[in-house]
């Protein structure tokens, strides 16, 4: 198969992480389009590829652009499902299936009680096979965090999965430099610090975040501002 030039992935790395942090999502798309439109693409492509389809694909549903947040699911699973037949990591693999189950979830509720047991046996897999892998504990995050209370959904315990996540993923930094993976988990710890009360908390990983990256428009110009005005009242 292709060699992918390392020139490649660190372009298509920027081009993602500029996109998120100033909230261009055209850019994005454009930069997935045109990973997309290679021919053949290595494994290490195809899996860069699916990460970022995964994460524009989450911000389609929740611009509720459902119809393109459904194309480019089709497309992120005909490549992991390549990936999925080379063997190529298979906890990540099972890690983003249990993330697809839960966005077919997303763009339809009533296939929860389908598709939910489905996202939760994915994730499982992924842990099994790798405990280290931070993403199967985002799943878990995500699974606790979006199931309502009375199907044993809870906020407090989607939390200590994301926490998990965060410890697994700074274990290793150089993978944390212009990772949008890495922004993306610390706000959504932030923001579940807030939906649990812990307002000190939320703070405390905004005020982190910004060290990070001054730049992340979504943060400095909406999150941090509320969060500072719900302090106040």
């Amino acid at each position: 198969m292709l060699v992918l030039s390392p020139v490649l992935i660190a372009g298509s790395r920027s081009e993602i992480y500029t996109a998120y942090i100033s909230n261009e999502m055209s850019r994005w798309k454009t930069t997935i389009d045109r990973m997309n439109s290679i021919k053949p693409k290595s494994n290490e492509l195809l899996a860069e590829l699916v990460n970022y389809q995964y994460g524009y694909i989450a911000w389609c549903i929740g611009e509720k652009r459902n119809d393109e947040a459904r194309k480019y699911l089709d497309l992120a699973e005909a490549n992991l499902n390549i990936l999925k037949t080379d063997k190529m990591n298979m906890s990540l693999v099972n890690a983003y299936r249990s993330a697809f189950y839960g966005y077919k979830i997303g763009l339809n509720k009533l296939s929860a009680p389908f598709n939910g047991g489905k996202s939760i046996d994915c994730a499982k897999e992924a842990v099994k096979l790798d405990a280290e892998n931070y993403l199967a504990y985002v799943q878990f995050g995500n699974i606790q965090f979006y199931m309502p209370s009375v199907f044993g959904g809870s906020k407090k315990e989607a939390l200590e999965y994301y926490l998990k996540a965060e410890k697994l993923l700074e274990k290793n930094k150089d993978e944390l430099v212009q990772n949008w993976n890495y922004l993306s988990l610390l706000t959504v710890i932030a923001q579940a610090y807030s939906y649990t009360g812990d307002l000190q908390s939320s703070k405390i990983y905004l005020d982190k975040i910004l060290r990070i990256e001054p730049d992340f428009l979504w943060v400095r110009n909406e999150l941090y501002p509320e969060i500072i005005n719900k302090i106040k009242k």
